[in-house]
């Protein structure tokens, strides 16, 4: 948990896998790339330097991976100014992992603070919403291809 004076975003999710698959889906490509960004340019080692990419979208994110505890925690640096996102991962009974991502770091002030912290945590609540359905049931919902569809962004339409 952060502290009340330190702006943060934060999501989290049970997902009714061990902690060993649901680590694992963040830290390979191949998996995360059911539920999260399109591409990655390798899996996250502590101070390798990898992009992710969301081709529908044309973004693509720095990303150094600062710490990896297995099957614990992931705490990276992506973007530029750098924020800080941390996974944490708690092995819960039945052999489930309850999920939870913070990221912090923010330099925007007032209003611009509130929509970066909103922003940043709708998106880490789809990716966890996409990572449970991939992970349980197998069903990949395309919630980040979806969030922001093309006939949404060609209209000048934005979301609330």
């Amino acid at each position: 948990m952060q502290e009340d004076s330190i702006p943060f975003a934060g999501a989290e999710m049970l997902i009714r896998k061990p902690p060993k698959e649901v680590f694992e889906a963040f830290i390979d490509p191949a998996v995360t790339t059911n539920f999260w960004f399109t591409h990655a340019s390798g899996k996250l080692e502590v101070g390798k330097r990898i992009v992710w990419e969301w081709d529908m979208y044309q973004v693509s994110v720095p990303v150094i991976a600062k710490e990896i505890v297995a099957e614990q925690k992931i705490v990276l640096d992506w973007g530029a100014p750098a924020r800080t996102v941390v996974f944490q991962f708690t092995p819960m009974a039945d052999s489930a992992t309850y999920v939870s991502i913070t990221e912090t770091g923010y330099r925007e002030k007032a209003e611009a603070l509130i929509a970066a912290i909103r922003d940043s945590t709708g998106g880490f609540t789809t990716v966890l919403d996409g990572l449970k359905a991939f992970l349980e049931h197998g069903i990949r919902l395309k919630l980040i291809e979806d969030k922001f569809p093309a006939a949404i962004a060609s209209h000048g339409l934005q979301s609330p």
